[in-house]
């Protein structure tokens, strides 16, 4: 079955993305077209990029790098959840992504973001990085309003439409990485 991953991409304390990639997940086990498992930046620990060769050599010697490339090599796709920082992702979430090349080649992945303008900013620039790293972003995607889908910026309360978005998301996912499991095994 297909496995899709649900990155948590801030680890900021008190971050809102916790409560977000919550309602992700308790979302998409409600699916039977593919295993959803959350992924949370906080669990891994990883430092600043510290692999003396490019990822993109694929030879790691960090035991963190190790442990991060086996999880995200597990999966078919990912959902991203991220918050918006400064017109970008947040800092956290790149630097997870840098660590790796291979381990994200092939894969499909959507976008669940939030910030003052859903976070638009945020997956923009993650669409970029995304295409060097050979992965197919779908359209569709969740973008949150800190002004309304929040209450006092900070308790999370998604408008009813926000389901119907993140389901065409998941959708969108679920299919692309089906299509292009075969990359991934060649």
């Amino acid at each position: 079955m297909t496995r899709i991953g649900i990155i948590l991409g801030s680890t900021r304390p008190g971050r809102n993305g916790e409560a977000v990639a919550r309602w992700v997940l308790e979302i998409a086990k409600q699916r039977s077209d593919a295993e959803y498992e959350l992924i949370d930046l906080l669990d891994y620990q990883l430092p600043h990029l510290d692999e003396a060769y490019p990822p993109s050599m694929g030879q790691y010697s960090q035991p963190h790098t190790k442990r991060w490339a086996e999880t995200i090599a597990s999966f078919d796709g990912f959902i991203i959840v991220t918050p918006e920082y400064n017109h970008s992702t947040s800092g956290a979430l790149k630097n997870a992504i840098d660590f790796l090349y291979a381990e994200w080649n092939n894969k499909a992945v959507g976008f669940v973001s939030y910030g003052s303008v859903g976070g638009a900013r945020a997956v923009e620039h993650l669409r970029l990085i995304s295409g060097e790293l050979q992965m197919a972003d779908v359209r569709s995607q969740v973008a949150l309003s800190l002004f309304t889908d929040f209450e006092n910026f900070s308790v999370f309360k998604p408008g009813p439409f926000q389901q119907d978005a993140l389901n065409t998301t998941l959708d969108q996912v679920v299919a692309w990485s089906a299509a292009l499991a075969p990359l991934r095994k060649g």
